[in-house]
């Protein structure tokens, strides 16, 4: 459902392309396993930032940036395993491209967990569709049988969703039926345990010792591509 392609940030800067896909939800293993193999261990390389997204819910590559929390993201994944069935992940697919509360993760979390206060109806793509099942199927309107034919569906259904702020989305219309969204996550210190999963490899004594060496040898390298120009005294 999701996976971030994660690059380290100081290798790029530094002309090379490290990075991996990661695969959402993740375990911490699977995040050491990726970071080693990236070459950020924690000493000499630390920072990282995405660089690329696969996903198959449509709209939320575009909701999503370069240096999102690898933590949050997981608990994103989490929450979007646990959307109940189809139907519901198909109405937060159409609320995604409605725009609404999609401007950060937070946002994302929030809004998949309050999925109830929208309805979805798929298939339902054109405005006379709609005014047919308010004055079919949900008689919004009494319209005395014998002007059902001269009826204008798609004047009326226009006018509901214009009124209603619904949204006719790939697959079908969405709609808001409640105001009762409740912001259950307000930040990282929400994330439960068992879903927080960025930690640097565990490097063995020999390793860190050669990363601590490698910094060593590098500045040297620096100091030496810069040296310093003695004055008369000292000549």
């Amino acid at each position: 459902m999701l996976e971030a392609f994660i690059t380290n940030l100081g290798r790029y800067n530094e002309g090379y392309l490290d990075g991996a896909y990661l695969k959402l939800p993740a375990e911490k293993e699977d995040v050491q396993a990726l970071l080693k193999k990236i070459h950020v261990d924690g000493i000499r390389y630390e920072e990282i930032f995405i660089t690329d997204y696969e996903t198959d819910v449509p709209g939320l590559y575009d909701c999503l940036g370069e240096y999102e929390s690898i933590d949050e993201l997981n608990h994103l994944a989490h929450v979007l395993q646990e959307v109940e069935d189809q139907h519901d992940m198909d109405k937060f697919t159409a609320a995604v491209e409605l725009g609404e509360r999609t401007g950060s993760i937070k946002d994302l979390i929030n809004l998949a967990q309050n999925l109830d206060c929208f309805e979805f109806y798929p298939g339902v793509t054109d405005d006379e569709t709609l005014g047919r099942i308010y004055v079919e199927e949900m008689e919004a309107i009494d319209v005395p049988e014998h002007l059902l034919n001269y009826f204008d569906y798609e004047a009326y259904g226009r006018d509901m969703r214009l009124n209603e702020g619904g949204h006719f989305a790939p697959g079908g219309y969405l709609t808001r039926v409640s105001n009762n969204f409740v912001e259950l996550y307000h930040g990282i210190e929400d994330i439960p345990a068992e879903h927080r999963v960025f930690a640097y490899p565990q490097l063995s004594i020999r390793e860190q010792m050669a990363a601590y060496k490698e910094i060593i040898d590098g500045s040297a390298r620096d100091t030496g591509r810069h040296p310093i120009i003695p004055g008369h005294e000292d000549r």
